[in-house]
């Protein structure tokens, strides 16, 4: 299987773990020693920007409160069961640190506080998610539940990824393939 990297993962219905079920994958590494990806679609429900900035004083508190609600009240995607306590954005790469990640050409990833504080305060990525944890899968393990009809791939746009709202997500990754969720099915085969 060619690499998935730049892809999203849609999960079938019949997805065995219940923690992806529903969820949109952006994978942003595939090779032969196993796969990492960020949930897109599945916010914190009592969880946003301003809170993550608070709990790391990442900035005066009063700064942090006269932040635009449209910073201070962003979503934080659950990025999967690896490494929860840990913050990965998802960034366009007009952002650039020491640590930046080049996931494809049209996002990086960042894992540090610096782009945290630009989120904030500037000079801030034209788009970006911020994700607590992660998605991983060893050896082989992706394209196992890829056969076993566990995912879907999409190929990447940019839009799914930063601009489609989170709860439109789902349906909008089956529309980029022309299907809707009455069209899966829980069945696997092979043509």
């Amino acid at each position: 299987m060619s690499t998935l990297e730049g892809c999203f993962l849609v999960a079938m219905p019949a997805m065995a773990d219940e923690r992806f079920s529903g969820s949109v994958i952006y994978v942003i590494n595939h090779s032969d020693e196993g796969a990492m990806g960020i949930i897109v679609n599945q916010p914190f429900k009592d969880l946003a920007f301003a809170d993550i900035m608070d709990e790391l004083e990442l900035g005066d508190p009063d700064a942090i409160i006269r932040l635009p609600d449209g910073i201070r009240d962003r979503m934080v995607m659950s990025g999967g069961p690896v490494e929860r306590g840990r913050g990965f954005v998802l960034h366009t790469p007009d952002f650039k640190s020491d640590n930046t990640f080049p996931a494809s050409n049209e996002v990086c990833l960042t894992a540090t506080l610096d782009v945290l504080r630009a989120m904030a305060f500037g000079p801030a990525p034209k788009a970006s998610l911020l994700a607590l944890g992660c998605s991983g899968w060893g050896p082989g393990q992706l394209e196992t539940e890829i056969l076993e009809n566990g995912w879907l791939t999409v190929p990447f746009s940019s839009d799914l990824l930063f601009e489609v709202p989170v709860e439109e997500r789902y349906d909008a990754a089956l529309a980029k393939l022309h299907i809707t969720r009455a069209s899966l099915s829980t069945e696997a085969g092979r043509a």
